[in-house]
């Protein structure tokens, strides 16, 4: 009975993180996050089929995007539907090992891999998305677990992209439909997968979207942070964003990524990410996209040096094919990225700027 007692004593004394922002938000950040300055975002998924338009390709076909349409239209049969895309998700040249090689000679230090976008496909064999995940339909692979395995081995740190919402799931459709005052997706869906990868997976970052119809207490964000912090196998070291329910970004959570491109161009009290593209009009990969709507080099260094001056770290994003290819363009912006730090990294890799609190 002692013993018992004790232990429940050891318990809540672990616990220190309760399910409020003030607590939450008083998390120091994790130093190694300040360190590392810049990380590799990877968008893939069924999207990355039609790789057309961009990620939110069956959003804006469902909304009766002209082009899309048009292009449907042209070059699919009649009864078409978004799922048929899956089974040519193939991956076939997916080479973690390789991707892992190209991310480490680009002097990242940490990948963001999107687990599951707002389409709903899970990169994981989740149980909790069946028939819609990479092992069932698509490559037939542990995407995530293999993709995990082979940047740590790089050294590197591996992060995780989660997508709340899902345009399509009837069950987040009906919550939506009765206010949000149900919360059936958040109970059978989304709270179960985000734990499932971070017990599964260990992610030193968890990077939430697909927030912002619904406030966090619909989400419960703050309960999952409170466990996150608190009991999961990464609590020490992991690392969030803000993006964790309506009127969260910028305010709360960890890390402040605010909105797409977020680049303030001001030294910041608080800890920021830029997450921006090398393809200016698309997180995903895009067959027709054109050399110049491609970053340049230069403007890559001058986002990554006025990014990093002013307190934040840079995270771009790379959108491979279906195939599992980084297509050239991507792969000799990070070659020269790395070849430009080998040089230059010194000047921009420095202590933190001391205006927020990190665990040592």
């Amino acid at each position: 009975m002692l013993l018992t007692f004790l232990l429940a004593l050891i318990c809540a004394s672990q616990a220190q993180y309760q399910a409020d922002w003030d607590s939450l938000d008083s998390r120091p950040l994790p130093s190694w996050y300040d360190e590392a300055k810049i990380g590799i975002f990877i968008h893939w998924g069924v999207f990355s089929v039609p790789s057309f338009g961009n990620e939110w390709f069956w959003s804006e076909w469902n909304g009766g995007d002209y082009d899309i349409t048009n292009y449907l239209k042209n070059y699919y049969p009649p009864n078409w539907k978004y799922p048929n895309f899956a089974k040519d998700f193939t991956a076939e040249f997916y080479d973690p090992n390789e991707w892992a090689e190209i991310f480490a000679n680009s002097g990242a230090k940490y990948i963001v891999l999107t687990s599951k976008h707002h389409e709903g496909y899970c990169l994981w064999p989740s149980k909790y998305s069946y028939s819609w995940n990479a092992l069932d339909v698509g490559p037939g692979r542990d995407v995530v677990g293999e993709l995990a395995t082979a940047v740590r081995a790089k050294d590197l740190k591996f992060g995780l992209y989660h997508s709340y919402y899902e345009w399509f799931n009837e069950l987040y459709l009906a919550d939506k439909a009765n206010g949000f005052q149900t919360t059936d997706f958040v109970d059978r869906k989304t709270d179960p997968e985000l734990r499932e990868i971070v017990n599964t997976y260990k992610p030193s970052i968890v990077w939430s979207d697909g927030d912002w119809d619904a406030p966090d207490t619909y989400w419960k964000s703050k309960e999952f942070l409170a466990w996150l912090y608190n009991e999961s196998p990464v609590k020490d070291e992991v690392v969030v964003n803000d993006r964790w329910g309506a009127g969260t970004s910028c305010t709360h959570g960890g890390v402040y990524a605010c909105w797409d491109r977020f680049n303030p161009g001001t030294l910041q009290s608080h800890k920021w990410e830029n997450a921006m593209t090398i393809d200016y009009r698309s997180w995903g990969f895009r067959r027709n996209a054109k050399l110049s709507e491609y970053m340049t080099i230069e403007a890559l260094l001058y986002e990554l040096v006025s990014t990093v001056s002013c307190g934040g770290n840079l995270l771009m994003n790379i959108g491979p094919t279906k195939d599992g290819v980084i297509a050239p363009i991507f792969q000799q912006r990070l070659q020269e990225l790395g070849t430009w730090l080998s040089i230059n990294g010194d000047s921009i890799i420095v202590q933190g700027h001391g205006h927020h609190k990190t665990i040592p």
